[in-house]
């Protein structure tokens, strides 16, 4: 049986993007952009601050570093509050010890389980984004739009009134968005988004309510995703952030124009004492490198933009 016409005609065939969120283009035929002091690379560190509930749905799908095993979980739960009691005092430290700059992904409902924890944060004066209200409020197509945009407005609201903060930046639980995700975040004054992974810079991404920042926060690059996910070691883990400043440093010197480095780090993980001394080696390189400016997201994203 043949196929009518019909069934091979797309209304958004076209050159480029087969959407209108954001215009196709290659990195490489860019106008170069210029960071802060004619740095060529640009480096966000963001450390996750994560709550997981105990009596997770886990629906569509488990959250990345979520419960895994029978009600209750205790094993994981417990690894993962380790993190915000022990495991993030370690990894600031190594950022303050090489003069690198955190930016903190905070689930909102840290701010009403661990209220002391939030005050140090901000004590800090590093920028605060969001990370949604826990790491169970997924993000997802099936999730009614009226439901999404009440944990949204919700988890900022908390979020800026305990901080103090603006609160300008998003990273969804896992990365996981639905349509509507971004046209809900620019409807509550956010102005960049680190879920969308397919860029070295910063691009602009459109929405009912103006335009976003997209800024591409690095799963290739993401400790969960190294070591947790594909079962590299810490050694590995190391040499796979220096490969990349390095390869990013060399690629920007020859176009002329900067790159992002962008690190997720988690510190349930990387806090770990076994762990620990491969986060401290690879923040060292880093920052012995001629042409790094280390700088918040908004920093980032503000730079990026007067460079257009």
């Amino acid at each position: 049986m043949s196929l009518e016409p019909s069934y091979l005609h797309y209304p958004r065939r076209r050159y480029g993007m087969d959407h209108a969120r954001y215009e196709w283009s290659m990195l490489t035929e860019r106008p170069p952009v210029r960071w802060p002091g004619n740095a060529k690379l640009a480096v966000w560190v963001n450390l996750a601050v994560q709550f997981f509930p105990l009596n997770q749905r886990g629906k569509p799908f488990a959250p990345p570093g979520g419960m895994t095993t029978a009600y209750p979980d205790l094993r994981h739960y417990t690894l993962r509050e380790y993190g915000n009691r022990v495991g993030l005092v370690r990894c600031v430290q190594a950022l303050d010890t090489f003069g690198l700059k955190p930016t903190f992904a905070v689930n909102a409902i840290i701010a009403q389980k661990y209220p002391r924890l939030l005050e140090r944060l901000c004590e800090r004066d590093d920028e605060i984004l969001c990370h949604s209200w826990h790491m169970d409020s997924l993000h997802h197509g099936e999730l009614d739009e009226s439901e999404e945009a009440e944990i949204i407005e919700r988890s900022l609201a908390c979020l800026r009134e305990a901080t103090g903060q603006p609160i300008r930046g998003w990273l969804s639980p896992g990365g996981s968005q639905s349509h509507n995700t971004p046209d809900l975040l620019a409807s509550q004054g956010i102005e960049y988004m680190g879920d969308w992974l397919n860029d070295d810079l910063p691009y602009p991404f459109r929405t009912k309510h103006g335009d976003l920042i997209a800024l591409p926060l690095s799963l290739e690059l993401d400790d969960h995703f190294i070591v947790g996910v594909n079962l590299h070691s810490e050694t590995e883990y190391a040499e796979q952030i220096k490969d990349a400043c390095d390869f990013l440093l060399r690629e920007a010197q020859e176009a002329e124009g900067g790159r992002l480095l962008a690190l997720n780090v988690h510190p349930w993980l990387m806090g770990q004492p076994h762990r620990i001394a491969a986060l401290e080696d690879a923040l060292e390189h880093i920052a012995n490198q001629p042409g790094i400016w280390s700088a918040s997201a908004h920093e980032i994203v503000s730079a990026w933009r007067n460079a257009q």
